[in-house]
């Protein structure tokens, strides 16, 4: 542990500490260096498989954990190879996303994980449906709360907000203003979260983002895998009516819902209870059945 990042791992183990279940750490090794992951629920549960924003830790599942736990999947929460967090990037380059779906696959086969449900927020949203398209066999379903760049672009504004994060003189100040800028205050923010957030902008060796193109209307339509997309309404980070009507043309059978009063950084926590039933109930069936709709 480096002075630069103490601070941040202390605060990371804080928080996680705080989490409403027990939590074992795991680490798989991979040719990119060594992936840390916190599990909870059954050992003998459904895999569940949860992938965070960009910046965000796994830390952030701290209000769904239990309850995807207490319905009995043995949850997964990872942390992003090159991301802030307790994975490190001391291995080989990840050499784009050939190299960040292949990172994927050895961190499953190290957990002995032959199939898993997969869920993802923000660009771990991303990583998850790119996943689901290079291995369908592996992913039985697929949930993603306000994805990124799976359905549509950015907001231009929202990317002139969030380029600060990324250039040299980075400091907690920006990272806390620019999530007080896009959730409206950050007052539905867990503020030991905001803060760990902050820090890791700031203090945290990342590697190169990894990113990828959106994937096509014709790939997306090859995807067989039932899906549940929950949209946030005042997300800033992209229009939410558009990604759901695109999301509702290209896969036809997906579960697609906004949620109401809820930001692109806040919506897994501001509706942790709404969030937590789609997902149990979504979760909850069989491969060959899909719940029905709720909600717009």
């Amino acid at each position: 542990m480096s002075a630069r990042t103490a601070p941040f791992l202390a605060a990371y183990d804080a928080l996680l500490a705080r989490w409403p279940v027990p939590v074992e750490a795991l680490t798989v090794r991979t040719h990119h260096g060594t992936t840390r992951i916190n599990a909870c629920g059954p050992q003998d549960g459904r895999p569940l498989v949860l992938l965070h924003g960009g910046g965000a830790t796994s830390t952030m599942w701290s209000a769904n954990a239990a309850a995807l736990a207490g319905a009995g999947h043995r949850v997964l929460a990872v942390d992003l190879i090159g991301d802030p967090g307790r994975s490190v990037h001391d291995g080989t380059a990840l050499d784009g996303v050939p190299g960040l779906l292949g990172w994927l696959d050895a961190v499953l086969d190290g957990l002995s994980v032959t199939e898993a449900d997969l869920c993802g927020h923000s660009y771990g949203g991303w990583i998850a449906l790119e996943y689901a398209l290079h291995a369908p066999a592996r992913v039985r379903r697929l949930a993603l709360l306000d994805p990124t760049q799976c359905f549509a672009g950015f907001r231009p504004g929202y990317l002139l907000r969030a380029l600060p994060l990324f250039l040299p003189g980075r400091t907690p100040a920006r990272a806390r203003a620019y999530l007080d800028w896009e959730t409206g205050g950050g007052h539905r923010l867990d503020p030991d979260w905001r803060e760990l957030y902050a820090l890791g902008y700031a203090d945290f060796p990342a590697s190169r983002v990894v990113t990828g193109p959106r994937p096509t209307p014709a790939r997306l339509r090859t995807l067989t895998t039932p899906v549940l997309a929950l949209l946030a309404a005042r997300s800033r980070a992209h229009d939410p009516a558009r990604i759901a009507d695109t999301a509702r043309r290209t896969l036809p059978s997906a579960d697609v819902a906004v949620l109401q009063d809820t930001t692109h950084h806040d919506l897994p926590t501001a509706a942790a209870p709404e969030v937590n039933r789609r997902l149990v109930d979504f979760l909850s069936a069989t491969r060959a059945e899909r719940p029905h709709p709720k909600g717009p």
